[in-house]
């Protein structure tokens, strides 16, 4: 190994270092935005309602599919959602054996709420930073991003 090498390894160790801050951090963040939008509600439901509201209405299998979890994981949190009044299910108006899941309005009014104030603190964390290296990092988290889900 000659010394590129060791520098590239150091690289490799930093990056590993800092996503594993980032994905605790994220993980006890996602637990304070969902007990923003509801004391009961766990960090692990909050990208539910984040994927629900931009869909308006999604099909459980379609939820499962998704974040690659099962029906029955699927189920139960969405009826733990339901419990506590943010989602609700109805019948697909074209394949009555498929349910269809969204917001309720008092769902969709909390869930807004906390995503706005997520949004002002990361602009609030990010306002030292000129335009262009928010969009690049924008930019490599994307790319990132999609090393994981199709790498």
């Amino acid at each position: 190994m000659d010394a590129r090498d060791g520098v590239a390894e150091d690289a490799f160790r930093s990056v590993e270092h800092e996503l594993a801050l980032l994905f605790r951090r994220a993980r006890a963040r996602a637990a304070e935005m969902a007990r923003e939008v509801h004391p009961e509600l766990e960090g692990s439901a909050y990208p539910l309602l984040a994927y629900i509201e931009g869909l308006d209405k999604v099909r459980l299998t379609d939820i499962g599919l998704h974040f690659g979890v099962g029906k029955a994981t699927v189920s139960r949190q969405i009826k733990a959602l339901e419990g506590l009044g943010l989602v609700r299910r109805e019948s697909d108006p074209l394949d009555g054996r498929v349910s269809l899941v969204s917001l309720t309005d008092e769902g969709a009014r909390r869930y807004v709420s906390a995503r706005d104030a997520r949004m002002g603190s990361l602009r609030t964390m990010l306002e030292t930073w000129d335009a262009a290296d928010v969009a690049r990092f924008a930019g490599l988290l994307h790319r990132f991003n999609d090393l994981i889900e199709y790498g």
